[in-house]
């Protein structure tokens, strides 16, 4: 026990972000985000009473860049669970334990990690993207609050175009330049996977916090201003229908 225990502590860590995105500046925001996040985390911290938050939706869309900023404004740990699932197979890479194993694999290692973060509190947990498709997987997730970033396909493909698909297995065999294979294959995958992300407690709509903020496109918004908007819609849940789920 106390081997796997230190194997979820190693992959759970705020302080682990890279140096390089730190001294890139990519995580740094304007004093006003600063201060609106700072307040609506201590805001939210009596309602959430601990409970770990899950990061949903498609692979590219910012889970772990905002989960990290939201886990240090809460004072919890971060987790991979992808990364949890590489150390249980002795650190092979996703893509590797795809190749290797087959997917089904994957998705056991997967839920076991699910179930096993389950039982953990004061954590924000970043999730694979297919990680919806198991209904025992939500059953795990709603022990804690669920948040689903839901950005637009095109600015996925964009995304992922931009760095490559080496990491990601699901997008290996599309056809055509790096941008279209990989908008047709998430759109497929957006296909059999929206109505499961639409089972978290809160969505965060990247179009809607570029109309909000008046920008242009959803490339312009800040990973801070994304993660004020998480924070605002898990106040919603938690006090508006789901308000008795912080005593529950």
């Amino acid at each position: 026990m106390r081997r796997r225990a230190a194997t979820v502590e190693a992959a759970c860590s705020y302080d682990n972000i890279p140096a390089s995105i730190l001294e890139s500046g990519s995580l740094r925001t304007p004093l006003d985000e600063e201060l609106i996040l700072k307040n609506k985390s201590q805001e939210i911290q009596p309602y959430l009473s601990g409970r770990c938050v899950y990061l949903v939706g498609m692979m590219g869309s910012g889970k772990t860049t905002v989960g990290k900023i939201m886990s240090q404004v809460l004072g919890y740990s971060f987790c991979d669970s992808d990364a949890l699932v590489e150390e249980e197979v002795g650190g092979n890479s996703v893509a590797d334990i795809f190749k290797h194993h087959g997917e089904t694999f994957f998705r056991n290692k997967e839920t076991e990690v699910l179930r096993k973060l389950s039982l953990m509190h004061q954590l924000v947990i970043s999730t694979g993207g297919g990680a919806v498709t198991r209904p025992i997987n939500w059953k795990y997730m709603h022990k804690g609050v669920s948040v689903w970033l839901d950005v637009p396909v095109e600015a996925l493909a964009r995304r992922i175009a931009a760095v490559g698909t080496n990491s990601r297995p699901l997008l290996h065999y599309e056809a055509g330049d790096p941008y279209t294979r990989a908008f047709m294959r998430l759109s497929a995958l957006f296909e059999e996977r929206g109505d499961a992300y639409a089972n978290a407690n809160a969505r965060v709509s990247l179009k809607n916090i570029a109309i909000k903020l008046g920008k242009r496109d959803v490339s312009e918004l800040s990973p801070t201003a994304i993660a004020i908007e998480a924070l605002e819609q898990i106040d919603s849940f938690l006090k508006g229908e789901g308000g008795c789920y912080a005593e529950c």
